[in-house]
């Protein structure tokens, strides 16, 4: 009879072939099969990963998900990586941590204002306005898509208490100018790395400058768990506090499925409960259950070995691309890396100049229909969408450039799936365009 173990190797073995079988690469065909802007990559090993952990049954996190937070965490060189259940809720985790009283006159109050951008993505602004806080928008600048840093020295006020930027599809913002005026007026710096894993300012990897990072993994980001993303920090307390909002609020720090990690679980004392009170349901902020599962977490170690072929096939795609599309520089404002920084890119933005005999509209239109996939600049600008036309912010200055982008920006992918033969068939489609204009 087949021991537990031997059928587990033999369940993984079947998983492998099952792989080769029903995932195996089909040949590109041009103008047949749909170039997208991003896709999940993946071999065996996600698969087999994913079984293995489901054949343990353990449905909450557990050994992969300690080893994924482990193998980020020494990726990034902080002491601190949270698994969460998407980069939406990482966002809201690392803004709802700073609000917590642990962090005493240094913690965000409601009515206290954050700096941001309405260029972008709503899971970067939504934790802000879910807190009570006040946004502060200011613009952008085309070509690098990130904050235009200037303004955000002139954007300060008496009640600024925090900065909370995302780099760009992958592009770094001037993190010395950002970083120089949160050191300045000693606010809170959030870093939304969600599309940028793996991008480095200065040699060093984003998601390590601010007080909090996130990241995302989302099918269409550089690694994926399917839903999933993550919270990191190099503040002990930070760390604590991010834990707890991620875990029903709760006072203890136990990882599931552990009991009395302080050692103090039935001697301490917390508001009016009784004396002795278990520690494992003192809860010390209103908080939520935004975990990864162990599962979602054994896809993610084996897309995180892969990270580095990724990001470089992600380079490669890029330059391909920008070397493919300069010849059209008269219509369009290709995407230019911030100053000092290597990005590892999440897609390849294009502006169509105002100038320009067609509009943003037309094009994308025109590659849809020869099965290149777009995707605008996310929101274009968020302040005009329903959800965030009548909430409580302030704006300095005008945002002109975000406008722009909300009428002329798109994106097309240089995902690692996408191989030399895609990217020709991209070139030749936008070759073709311009030759029926």
């Amino acid at each position: 009879m087949d021991t537990t173990q031997s059928l587990r190797e033999k369940i993984i073995a079947l998983t492998k072939e099952y792989y080769h079988k029903k995932f195996a690469s089909k040949e590109f065909i041009p103008g047949k099969d749909k170039v997208h802007y991003a896709g999940r990559v993946f071999d065996d090993k996600e698969l087999t990963n994913l079984v293995d952990s489901g054949l343990d049954f353990w449905l909450t996190s557990g050994r992969f998900s300690e080893e994924f937070e482990m193998q980020l965490a020494s990726f990034l060189g902080v002491s601190d990586a949270i698994l969460v259940n998407s980069g939406s809720s990482a966002n809201l985790i690392a803004v709802s941590a700073l609000t917590s009283p642990k962090l005493g006159e240094k913690r965000l109050k409601p009515g206290d204002e954050v700096i941001t951008v309405a260029a972008g993505f709503p899971s970067t602004l939504a934790p802000i306005i879910q807190n009570n806080l006040v946004p502060v928008f200011v613009d952008v600048e085309p070509g690098t898509y990130n904050v235009k840093a200037e303004l955000i020295l002139k954007a300060v006020s008496s009640k600024t208490k925090a900065i909370f930027l995302a780099h760009t599809l992958g592009n770094p913002f001037d993190i010395d100018a950002v970083k120089a005026v949160a050191d300045r007026y000693g606010l809170w710096l959030i870093e939304d790395n969600c599309d940028a894993l793996g991008s480095k300012y200065k040699g060093q990897l984003t998601g390590t400058f601010g007080h909090i990072s996130t990241v995302s993994f989302y099918p269409a980001h550089h690694i994926t768990t399917g839903e999933g993303g993550c919270v990191f920090t190099n503040d002990e307390t930070l760390a604590k506090i991010a834990r707890s909002f991620r875990d029903w609020g709760r006072d203890c720090y136990c990882n599931s499925g552990e009991n009395n990690t302080c050692g103090k679980r039935f001697s301490q004392h917390f508001g009016s409960l009784p004396h002795g009170y278990d520690h494992k349901y003192v809860y010390s902020h209103i908080g939520y259950n935004l975990k990864m599962t162990d599962m979602q977490a054994a896809i993610g170690l084996a897309q995180f070995d892969k990270l580095e072929s990724f990001t470089e096939k992600r380079k490669e795609n890029f330059n391909r691309l920008y070397k493919g599309l300069e010849a059209y520089s008269q219509y369009f404002l290709l995407p230019r890396a911030t100053a000092a920084s290597d990005p590892s890119w999440f897609c390849f933005l294009i502006s169509v100049k105002e100038t320009a005999p067609f509009t943003r509209n037309r094009l994308t239109e025109y590659l849809e229909n020869n099965l290149v996939e777009t995707r605008n600049l996310f929101s274009g600008n968020l302040l005009r969408h329903p959800a965030f036309a009548h909430i409580d912010c302030r704006v300095y200055g005008e945002l002109v450039n975000t406008d722009f982008i909300m009428n002329n920006t798109f994106f097309i992918g240089v995902y690692p799936g996408l191989t030399d033969q895609h990217i020709d068939y991209v070139l030749s489609v936008f070759s073709n365009f311009f030759k029926e204009i």
